[in-house]
């Protein structure tokens, strides 16, 4: 026996070694992905793994100790070694692709633990995870609701010690960052009390309210924690500097370098601003004749003026503060209505997508709408459009500015790129990736240029399709979000890297592209909250159209659309100078 039990590591190893570097990749990538979701239980959740290595993750939240994160740190330097020693060349091209995101992703979070510090510095990090360890198990149905309130009430057991070892954690914090942290955990505040206490079962309310009511306490404890100490703490800062360009690289993972991809876009704004005048000009005509296309300017003057007054008429046909959410139902059932007439792409066979207000923990990044895709592990549960409600304290010319952003043209268009055909379909396509490990590391670490290149991409698909009857106040309003797309990217290089201040930011959005003062405050508010997302946009937008135009020039007269987006969307959520390789 004493043999036997010498014997059997060697022939362990030994079967490790015969395998082939795939099935090698396999193992490592499904390792990866199911150790990392279990270090971050609320995440878990929302994906779909409930239980792993014998513990109920549903009951957990994070354990965001220093010596937890230091053992993070371990694993994910170890499992860089691990990876290096792969036969690379033995590999296939989908391997490539999930080995460079494993690569990127342990890149990513390295430097965030080693460097850019955020578990010290980021109080809505804590905020936004207890958030979703809560709202996860109130929202999707993956077990009956007596036992998801029983993981809402062991997660609430949990928090008085989540939220002492945030505060013990968190050493300074720039005022924005502790701004929205305070706004954010008030809606956790009022997750527990008001909205899933209301939802508790009859037989559960009692347990429910003994862990509610620390929590609470602790909930409120830290709410005075960032008011009156944190606050007072603001010697730290919200620009990554000489960090933004390895954040960038890592996160984009598109070969182009922050500064590169900063001067196409400054070079791109003109030239779309040169568009809107050719597209304004003939509405400007009939919209404004007396003003005979202002003669008396010249150059962007000019520009500025034409343009800004047909998309302020534009602008001027909006929803109420009240129909503002049924009327992004009414455009999703259109979206998806034009979808099936054009034959654009295979339609998700589930009926899972559900349109909801932005949750409260939520909205300091999503001050206007967002996407919440179904579990990968339990796709057939439920996916939500997120649309941040107008809050009702709002003064009448706050709540104006934000409709006129998103009028009847721009609501059509922001529904499209979240929800049908953007994200939600490219989400739909994802869960049905093979194999399931594959699946599961595409989505949980998806490319963020080809997710919101894809959103993109779509809208534009559906205006070139004919979308809105080849409207001119579409077409304009569509440019206006190019241009939007394109100061995305200059606002997040400028503000991280260059030392862009708030004025130049909003000379930026208010004056160079058309964006109304209530958009251009929630703009500056997610890039100082965020860093390296909002480029995603256009880098991923012209990744798409190069990637369409080379697989339409490989197919010649066989290219259909269809044909293109179900092979393009069938990989999941991959680098795209990856992608193309994949589709020859």
């Amino acid at each position: 026996m004493a043999r036997l039990a010498a014997i059997l590591p060697l022939l362990l190893i030994a079967a490790a070694c015969s395998r082939s570097p795939s099935e090698q990749l396999a193992r490592l990538s499904e390792e990866f992905v199911y150790t990392t979701l279990a270090y971050s239980p609320s995440t878990a959740t929302g994906v779909g793994l409930h239980r792993y290595k014998n513990q109920n993750l549903d009951d957990m939240l994070d354990d965001v100790s220093p010596a937890n994160l230091d053992r993070q740190r371990r694993f994910y330097q170890s499992f860089r070694g691990r990876l290096a020693g792969l036969n690379r060349d033995r590999l296939t091209a989908g391997d490539r692709a999930d080995l460079a995101i494993l690569e990127d992703q342990i890149s990513l979070t390295l430097l965030d633990l080693d460097e850019i510090h955020s578990h010290l510095h980021n109080p809505t990090i804590y905020v936004e995870a207890l958030g979703n360890a809560l709202f996860s198990p109130y929202v999707l149905e993956y077990a009956p609701k007596a036992a998801r309130m029983r993981h809402i009430i062991a997660r609430l057991e949990k928090v008085p010690l989540f939220l002492d070892q945030a505060g013990l954690n968190l050493l300074s914090s720039p005022q924005i960052w502790t701004q929205v942290a305070l706004e954010e955990n008030q809606g956790n505040i009022d997750l527990v009390d008001t909205t899933i206490r209301a939802a508790v079962p009859d037989d559960l309310r009692d347990a429910y309210a003994r862990a509610a009511q620390p929590a609470l306490r602790a909930l409120r404890k830290f709410q005075d924690y960032l008011r009156n100490s944190l606050a007072s703490r603001t010697n730290a800062d919200w620009r990554l500097g000489e960090l933004y360009a390895r954040k960038f690289r890592y996160t984009l993972e598109s070969g182009v370098e922050a500064s590169t991809t900063l001067q196409t876009a400054e070079r791109e704004l003109q030239q779309v601003r040169s568009r809107m005048l050719d597209l304004a000009l003939p509405l400007h005509r009939a919209l404004a004749p007396a003003h005979k296309d202002h003669p008396e300017l010249s150059g962007a003057d000019r520009e500025n003026r034409i343009v800004g007054e047909v998309l302020a008429k534009i602008a001027d046909r909006h929803s109420t503060r009240e129909s503002y959410m049924d009327d992004a139902r009414r455009d999703l059932a259109e979206a998806r209505a034009f979808v099936e007439s054009k034959a654009l792409l295979k339609l998700p066979a589930r009926a899972n997508l559900q349109v909801i207000p932005t949750p409260e923990f939520m909205r300091g990044v999503y001050s206007v709408g967002g996407f919440n895709p179904a579990p990968a592990l339990e796709p057939q549960l439920g996916a939500f459009y997120w649309v941040t409600p107008i809050p009702a304290d709002w003064p009448a010319a706050r709540v104006e500015s934000k409709l006129r952003e998103y009028n009847f043209y721009k609501l059509k268009l922001l529904t499209i790129h979240e929800a049908m055909p953007g994200h939600y379909v490219q989400m739909e396509f994802a869960n049905t990736v093979q194999p399931a490990t594959r699946r599961l590391l595409r989505s949980v670490f998806g490319n963020g240029p080809y997710i919101e290149g894809w959103g993109q991409f779509a809208t534009q698909t559906m205006l070139d399709e004919g979308f809105g009857n080849h409207s001119p106040e579409m077409a304009l309003t569509f440019a206006k979000e190019e241009l939007r797309v394109i100061a995305n990217t200059i606002l997040d290089v400028r503000l991280q890297m260059l030392n862009m201040t708030d004025d130049e930011a909003f000379a930026l959005m208010e004056k160079q592209t058309f964006q109304e003062h209530e958009e251009a405050i929630g703009k500056l508010q997610r890039a100082k909250l965020s860093s390296c997302q909002l480029p995603t946009y256009f880098v991923g937008w012209r990744g798409w159209v190069h990637l369409r135009d080379a697989y339409k020039q490989a197919h010649g007269a066989s290219y259909t659309p269809a044909a293109f987006h179900d092979r393009a969307l069938a990989e999941g959520a991959v680098p795209l100078a990856l992608l193309e390789r994949l589709m020859q």
